[in-house]
């Protein structure tokens, strides 16, 4: 990591140049749906939902059912726990890098031992080899494998924290659901070729690489935040340091931060745009942004992010979060609720009306 020579950005630049990363300004084709997803460094998927609508926010004419057949039909997305040992959907293409990174984190629980997690995880990569299991059916096996009741019981509690372990272990993945009951396999049978193996080191340094590439700039904290190690300074320091010359410290207004060398140049060009946009909960813009004056004003954080890791939609104008908003259907009618914090600019209007007319469409409802 280097210092910039006296660079320094505003946070409209900064803004408006995260947002084209993230297709926030021009949209992308449907045929590049899956390419968007790893721009963004995966889909937030605790609520599949959600996951949909980002996907929506930056997809011109997004079909229906485009993710579920990325998943499901083409593999060419993958849906396990990741970033914050939550839920994402990554693309099936990249998950050498994010499987060698994730198994850096730690995958231990209450109650259980390192020997514990070892011998749990190594029966899950055993039970799912060539087959998908419902969570009943992979307890049972493990409990088989193991002779442990205890083990199969941790792979029955509603916290997962066993499955999590086995996930960043790169030993276990959802496959398709049976009715309402969820299934899992294991990438190296489901996938259409088996993870490469990388080393921690490899894997680290591409997963932070493709952060600052798409929530660039940055600062230690941000990174940690995003990727859950931010009681770990030492460690998320570590994650920049694998970058050497590719990571540059620039500012902007005053914060210093790091953006990659190779997007510099696009960074102090970047022209200042007038965008606004309506993102659903959990999307990834909110959950991987910086919490400070620039993005959000403080008094309205507990507005957005709230109580039990709950991510409020958002009004997004550009780039800094304005309001939430919120959806429902009334019969074959969408009422759409939009609360700004502060009177929006008249231009936002437009926008917005398009955004919610969008919105109805891609939901098949009426406006």
């Amino acid at each position: 990591m280097v210092a910039s020579e006296g660079v320094r950005l505003s946070w409209r630049q900064a803004l408006a140049w995260r947002m084209a990363r993230h297709h926030l300004i021009d949209r992308a084709a449907p045929e590049d749906a899956v390419g968007v997803v790893g721009d963004i460094c995966g889909l937030h998927a605790q609520v599949m939902s959600s996951a949909e609508l980002s996907l929506w926010a930056r997809v011109e004419n997004l079909p229906r059912d485009a993710v579920g057949e990325a998943l499901w039909r083409h593999r060419s997305l993958v849906k396990l726990w990741a970033t914050r040992r939550t839920l994402h959907l990554l693309p099936t293409a990249e998950l050498d890098a994010w499987l060698a990174a994730l198994g850096t984190l730690s995958g231990g629980f209450s109650g259980a031992s390192p020997a514990d997690v070892n011998a749990i995880t190594a029966a899950v990569g055993q039970a799912l080899a060539d087959r998908s299991l419902t969570r009943e059916e992979l307890a049972l096996e493990v409990g088989r494998l193991t002779g442990s009741a205890e083990y199969a019981d941790w792979l029955r509690s509603s916290w997962g924290s066993a499955l999590k372990a086995a996930s960043l272990r790169g030993i276990l993945c959802f496959a398709p659901g049976e009715s309402t009951r969820v299934r899992f396999t294991s990438p190296a049978s489901w996938l259409p070729r088996a993870p490469a193996p990388l080393s921690p080191t490899e894997g680290l340094r591409e997963i932070t690489r493709r952060f600052l590439h798409a929530y660039g700039p940055a600062t230690a904290a941000d990174l940690g935040r995003w990727w859950m190690e931010a009681r770990s300074g030492r460690r998320v320091l570590a994650m920049l340091e694998t970058l050497g010359d590719e990571a540059v410290e620039v500012d902007v207004e005053g914060r210093p931060a790091w953006v990659l060398a190779a997007d510099l140049p696009d960074l102090v060009t970047a022209p200042p745009v007038d965008v606004a946009r309506l993102l659903p909960a959990f999307d990834p813009w909110v959950i991987g942004m910086a919490r400070c004056e620039p993005m959000i004003d403080p008094r309205h954080v507990g507005r957005v992010y709230r109580r039990q890791g709950w991510v409020s939609p958002v009004i997004l104008v550009n780039g800094r979060i304005a309001g939430v908003w919120r959806h429902r259907r009334i019969g074959r009618r969408l009422a759409v609720e939009l609360e700004p914090f502060e009177p929006l600019p008249s231009w936002t209007q437009r926008q917005l009306t398009s955004e919610t007319r969008r919105l109805a469409t891609f939901l098949d409802c009426e406006r």
